[in-house]
């Protein structure tokens, strides 16, 4: 089958850990070492790595949610709380954010982020699976996951649970690495990822295969037109998604109707 086909591009993610092959049931394993390692350094890793465009990227994301007060939002893959602290602002605090994180690690650098920020009744912090969300049918307002799911093992799954837990009327939107919609930058785009974000990682993390593994991952994503059709496979409807920085990032979003 074709890459491009959602089933196949979902049972090929499944089975990979950056380029290499692995069993599907290994790979949370991994992907769980690999933040583990980088939870005390991973804001400032990715302020370094996109020079801190990444911000704006997630400013992005939020403008297009436009938070109301009073939502109840859940955020996935969200361990550093840069989602749930934007959010927060928005609504002057008049909202409640529940973080789902699979790392213990990085939950624990969002909830002393949150609550330096002064941040505390707000927030609920939870270690989690994407793929099984600990939350009932029809519990929140919205869901958002930022970097997150090209690291789940079966993102078709996640996607199933984030529509399960939506309310009817609820709003999905997912902000990831994508395709470059100018394939000329991609020679530099590959010299960037497989050379200076090692480095990086290296010299600031003291992780060089970390930021190798995050490099390769990018790259086995799908493209921008594969992930909208696996989010409208999960259920979710009126799909659409928008480039950032010429397709570097993009986001997806999606109704639970």
């Amino acid at each position: 089958m074709s890459e491009q086909d959602p089933a196949s591009a979902a049972d090929r993610l499944a089975a990979s850990f950056g380029f290499a092959e692995v069993p599907p049931e290994a790979k949370a394993g991994l992907v769980k070492g690999v933040f583990e390692r980088v939870a005390s350094r991973y804001d400032l890793m990715n302020d370094l790595m996109s020079l801190g465009v990444h911000r704006l990227w997630k400013e992005a994301m939020l403008d297009w949610l436009a938070p109301r007060p009073d939502l109840h939002l859940l955020d996935v893959a969200g361990g550093t709380g840069d989602i749930a602290l934007r959010f927060l602002a928005r609504v002057e605090g008049r909202g409640r954010v529940t973080v789902v994180d699979y790392n213990r690690a990085m939950v624990a650098v969002g909830r002393d982020k949150a609550l330096d920020a002064g941040w505390l009744a707000e927030i609920d912090w939870v270690v989690g699976d994407a793929q099984a969300l600990p939350l009932p049918d029809s519990s929140v307002d919205a869901c958002t996951i930022a970097f997150g799911i090209r690291n789940v093992t079966r993102i078709d799954r996640a996607l199933a649970e984030a529509r399960r837990v939506l309310k009817p009327g609820g709003r999905f939107l997912c902000l990831e690495f994508s395709k470059l919609a100018l394939p000329l930058l991609e020679p530099l785009y590959d010299l960037y990822s497989f050379t200076v974000l090692p480095t990086l990682g290296a010299l600031v993390a003291g992780d060089a295969e970390s930021y190798r593994y995050l490099a390769e991952s990018i790259r086995r994503f799908p493209d921008q037109e594969t992930f909208a059709a696996l989010v409208e496979a999960a259920g979710l409807e009126r799909v659409r998604f928008r480039n950032l920085s010429g397709g570097i990032a993009a986001i997806h979003s999606a109704w639970r109707l």
